[in-house]
């Protein structure tokens, strides 16, 4: 047989290979660092046998497929050191996962003592060195074997499994599991390993299943690598939105008002305000779009005319009881349906179109409990959420002007390097689902993909995650923990106008089905807010902040003038307060710089007799003394401008 290696070269074997002897033909250094394969562009545990010609790939840890296996191997690590610790525990999954593993059991939650103990115990799993064998069983015996061990877990995911699947185990000296692979061939690489956390989650991600424990962790090959992640971890935890939110006093949550529907506290609020005003300006003034304001509920008619009621009902907060009751409403999980009767009030004709319809709209989506996480994932949310009404004709144009509209809005803030693009496609596999056949699905995905292929914009395809009406654009962003979250989406629907019955007058006099565009400039003001707090620690740009100037008076004597300087920078649209405690001007200085101000302006006897101000900024530190005037009409500029000034460590 031959083989073809990465770099072109091939190989010629008599006999079939192993791909582990495959590796130490090649090179003894290879097959030490070796973590799996890959054959005809399948991962492969290095057990694997090729017995034909072939295309192999050697993955070490720098392979993104063998770190994989690594971690994965890793996990099984930790579910043996628990299954010792604590026998009753039972197992569910265990994945690796980008950056790290986890392993869910059926147990009582731990402390972190706990996972102390239980890396301790991985260590001698690890110094014993337990060789790692792969079996495969029939069915029924898989079934059978796990019951005999009292995994439940494990038979559930068995007899989901295809009536012609693989059922593969893994044997690691006491400990089995079933397992598809791949894992390395021994134990003893894993040294750099740390468990990071713990947590509760539901049997396969459904709140009416039960709770079980998840151990998080992580693995590398080298301990300094491992050590600069864990550094990473505690860094990132000062940018955590659902900590720094609360430490900054700009949201929290209450039990009693309920999971999901946060507090915007005043601060919070302010850039919430700020964001929402630049946006509706911006989209009225600039992008050609008309602005509505629509009911926040509507009758179950509505609902069931635009789908949402087949296809998205679930999801929905429903009022009243449809068996009993005359009349059934429900809380609007978006504006669509509402906004097509903005369009309807009055007859279009061809030049009306686009017609381009805006509103700030609250939302209500009925999300499960373990999804739901600081302002990135609520019940109640607002979102800039727009409608455009166009020609079949105008497609084209329309979702470029979309398009741009959210990149514009995206560099203003500053997060533009920082987000990928998704092409949203639905699931062939599961139509019912859908609106549509499949010539619609392939004409309007053709449409969105080539709209991100003419502007030159990197993009991944997914199935499966198209809006039940139309495939989509989707701007992702991770947190700070690397969970991917949809920021911005540009949706088109060839198919609802039908529904509505929306038409416009063609040149002919004819009535004519018009498509429509689902959009969002800049996507949930929440979730951005989040998004905001975590890629500038809290350290927002001026024009966000929702205090940007403090007046510091050096001592009492100097109250009057700070609160001059304070009067004169309020009438000029600066958010800024005064500091009149009597606390040493050192102490407020410090004070203002943790709560992270843009600027500080210390004003004492020389400031006072010559109206100017000292200035100092988190950005230059001490900018030195300025007039007043002059002050005022730069952050001015830097707030008009939307600057975003690159900070200096003092």
């Amino acid at each position: 047989m031959i083989i073809r290696l990465k770099d072109g070269s091939e190989k010629e074997y008599a006999q079939p290979m192993s791909v582990l002897d495959i590796a130490k033909d090649i090179s003894e250094g290879l097959a030490r660092n070796a973590c799996a394969g890959q054959v005809n562009g399948e991962t492969v545990d290095l057990r694997t046998v090729v017995s034909e010609d072939s295309d192999l790939n050697i993955l070490t840890f720098n392979d993104e497929e063998g770190k994989l296996a690594f971690r994965h191997t890793a996990s099984h690590v930790l579910a043996q050191a628990v299954k010792r610790l604590y026998p009753e525990a039972k197992l569910a999954i265990g994945p690796a996962i980008e950056d790290g593993f986890y392993y869910d059991f059926d147990m009582a939650s731990l402390t972190r003592e706990d996972l102390d103990a239980i890396e301790k115990e991985m260590k001698k799993v690890i110094k014993e060195n337990p060789p790692i064998e792969r079996y495969e069983l029939p069915r029924e015996e898989a079934i059978a074997f796990m019951k005999e061990k009292d995994e439940p877990y494990k038979v559930e995911l068995i007899e989901d499994l295809p009536e012609d699947a693989t059922i593969s185990f893994y044997k690691q000296g006491d400990f089995t599991d079933l397992c598809a692979g791949p894992h390395l061939m021994s134990v003893k690489p894993i040294k750099a390993f740390k468990l990071t956390a713990s947590s509760g989650a539901y049997w396969r991600g459904n709140e009416n299943n039960k709770m079980l424990t998840r151990i998080y962790g992580t693995a590398y090959t080298k301990k300094a690598d491992l050590e600069e992640r864990l550094k990473y971890l505690e860094e990132i935890k000062l940018r955590d939105h659902n900590r720094l939110g609360r430490e900054m006093e700009l949201f929290t949550t209450v039990d009693v008002i309920g999971q999901g529907l946060p507090l915007l506290l005043p601060k919070g609020a302010k850039i919430i305000q700020t964001l929402q005003r630049w946006i509706e300006d911006l989209e009225d003034n600039e992008w050609g779009y008309v602005r509505t304001k629509t009911p926040l509920m509507a009758k179950s008619d509505l609902y069931k005319i635009s789908g949402h009621w087949d296809h998205y009902k679930e999801g929905m907060f429903v009022l009243g009881d449809e068996e009993n009751d005359k009349e059934v409403l429900a809380l609007r999980p978006m504006t669509c349906p509402f906004q097509y009767y903005c369009y309807k009030n009055t007859q279009k004709s061809y030049r009306d179109l686009p017609y381009r319809m805006s509103e700030t709209s609250t939302l209500f989506r009925n999300e499960d409990s373990g999804e739901m996480h600081g302002l990135t994932r609520v019940r109640q949310f607002t979102i800039s959420e727009g409608h455009l009404i166009i020609r079949p004709d105008q497609t084209n144009d329309e979702l470029k002007g979309c398009l741009h509209l959210a990149q514009y809005c995206l560099g203003v803030l500053g997060v533009q390097d920082d987000v990928t693009y998704r092409l949203s496609k639905w699931d062939p596999n599961n139509k019912e689902k859908y609106l549509g056949d499949d010539e619609y699905w392939e004409t309007t995905q053709d449409a969105i993909r080539n709209i991100l292929v003419d502007q030159g914009v990197p993009f991944v395809e997914a199935e499966g995650e198209a809006a039940f009406y139309g495939p989509k654009i989707d701007i992702q962003a991770k947190n700070v923990y690397g969970k991917e979250d949809t920021m911005i989406t540009i949706q088109l629907d060839c198919a609802i106008a039908e529904n509505f019955d929306m038409y416009y007058i063609d040149q002919n006099g004819e009535k004519q089905r018009p498509y429509v565009i689902h959009r969002t400039s800049m996507g949930c003001y929440e979730r951005t807010l989040a998004w905001l707090i975590e890629k500038y620690a809290g350290k927002f740009p001026t024009w966000l902040c929702p205090e940007q100037v403090r007046v510091l008076p050096i001592s009492e004597k100097f109250a009057d003038y700070a609160e001059e300087v304070n009067k004169e920078l309020k009438r000029n649209g600066i958010l800024s307060t005064v500091d009149n405690r009597s606390e040493k001007i050192g102490y407020k200085i410090r004070e203002a710089r943790l709560q992270k101000l843009p600027y500080m302006l210390v004003v004492g006897a020389q400031e006072q007799e010559t109206g100017k101000v000292s200035v100092r900024s988190r950005f230059a530190g001490d900018e030195g003394q300025k007039g007043l005037k002059d002050f005022i009409s730069a952050i001015c500029e830097e707030i008009r401008t939307k600057e975003i000034r690159q900070e200096v460590e003092e």
